[in-house]
């Protein structure tokens, strides 16, 4: 048996590779609502840094931030096609699925614009918690609990920053960390992630006992 029945994923910088596209539209943002711009030596620190940390160093308004959220949502929906999957990911999927683990996905981007980032994946998955939230993201790794009945220490949440573990553990589920997102492994082992995972084929590693060869192919 696995471990887990049930993992529950985040999207930006977990399964798609949308840093690198955030980094192209950061300052545009900066300029657009008052707050400092980034410069490129100091982006190795602000991975070392959770949400509030960078929220604070770049002195952003906090009355702004829902303002702030809707312009980057309404500019990724215009630059999706831009932002493709980390290689892998299709395959990862597939595999966990095919080995008996039920896919979630929980995000704060639209589900429209989740399932147009996962592509054919999107059917990989059996829940859907997106959009924002009055109970943060806490709320919504409870809500998609709750409609699978899925056993909470069978719940495994998978993500790149320090704010997903926090809500994983305020939801009272266990937290996966993958190193290949926006946070660096040093920020998220404050936390620390009951598992880590270096690379897509890790986390099927770690997550499956006797993988079945995939079936998905990569494109």
């Amino acid at each position: 048996m696995t471990r887990y029945d049930l993992a529950i994923f985040d999207l930006d910088g977990t399964l798609s590779d949308s840093f690198p596209w955030f980094l192209r539209v950061i300052n545009t943002m900066a300029d657009r609502h008052g707050f400092k711009r980034i410069t490129e030596h100091e982006i190795p620190a602000f991975r070392d840094m959770t949400s509030r940390e960078i929220v604070t160093a770049l002195a952003v308004p906090a009355w702004r931030l829902p303002l702030i959220a809707r312009d980057m949502r309404r500019m990724k929906t215009a630059h999706l096609a831009d932002i493709p999957l980390f290689p892998g990911i299709i395959t990862m999927l597939d595999t966990l699925r095919t080995g008996g683990i039920r896919l979630a996905m929980v995000s704060s981007d639209s589900e429209s614009n989740v399932r147009r980032a996962l592509g054919p994946a999107a059917a990989f998955f059996s829940c859907y918690a997106c959009g924002a939230s009055l109970f943060g993201k806490a709320g919504k790794f409870r809500q998609v609990q709750q409609r699978l009945g899925i056993d909470p220490q069978r719940i495994l949440c998978i993500g790149d920053e320090v704010r997903d573990g926090e809500a994983a553990r305020k939801a009272g589920f266990d937290f996966g960390a993958v190193n290949w997102g926006y946070a660096s492994i040093t920020a998220l082992a404050r936390l620390p992630p009951v598992l880590t995972f270096t690379d897509p084929d890790d986390l099927v590693r770690k997550l499956l006992r006797n993988a079945p060869e995939p079936r998905a192919a990569e494109s």
